[in-house]
């Protein structure tokens, strides 16, 4: 059966607590997490976490049977729709609270920019891709400690200034900036 997101995060929350309790270290946790996000069928995900005590669950219960009386742990709870929108900033901006659940922002700033607090949206496991294209203005990224943040865009004349206090190791989840900037960037500061 393929495997859907409440399968995914189900196993993250396993593989997360596993990490809590030192039985993963950080680089394990790292790979099974991606290993999780990529899983197509739910056989794949018991491999994942069948060596842990916290995955016994999982492993016990066959991909098909339904876990109705099997207790759930969930990581987050998505209180918004995946997509968080686009938007566009053209000689000004605004400040942008991003929901938690949310997966996917975009935004276009010409000679401005959006102040993005992205510290309800992140959680471990989690991953929020943002499309901000940038000419000649950028927005500011706020996100809380333990993100990792990778930086997928194309730059001309610019690009993003990732603060060192922000670059987290991935523990909170992962922020993946994309899109293109011109003459412009956009800034990820680390929210206390």
């Amino acid at each position: 059966m393929r495997a859907g997101d409440s399968d995914r995060d189900h196993t993250l929350t396993i593989i997360q607590r596993a990490y809590e309790a030192g039985r993963l270290d950080l680089d394990e946790m790292r790979e099974r997490q991606e290993k999780a996000l990529k899983s197509r069928y739910t056989d794949e995900l018991p491999a994942l976490v069948v060596d842990l005590p916290e995955g016994s669950e999982l492993v016990a219960r066959p991909a098909h049977a339904p876990a109705a009386n099997a207790p759930r742990y969930e990581a987050l709870p998505a209180t918004a729709p995946g997509d968080g929108g686009f938007n566009v900033a053209i000689m000004s901006g605004r400040d942008v609270l991003v929901e938690p659940g949310t997966r996917e922002v975009g935004c276009l700033s010409f000679w401005g920019g959006n102040n993005y607090d992205l510290t309800q949206a992140m959680g471990p496991g989690r991953i929020v891709t943002m499309t901000l294209n940038s000419i000649m203005g950028g927005c500011n990224v706020h996100v809380p400690p333990g993100v990792r943040v990778i930086d997928q865009s194309v730059a001309l004349m610019g690009g993003n200034d990732i603060h060192a206090r922000a670059q987290g190791d991935g523990s909170n989840g992962t922020v993946v900036i994309k899109g293109l900037q011109f003459w412009g960037g956009n800034d990820v500061k680390l929210r206390q």
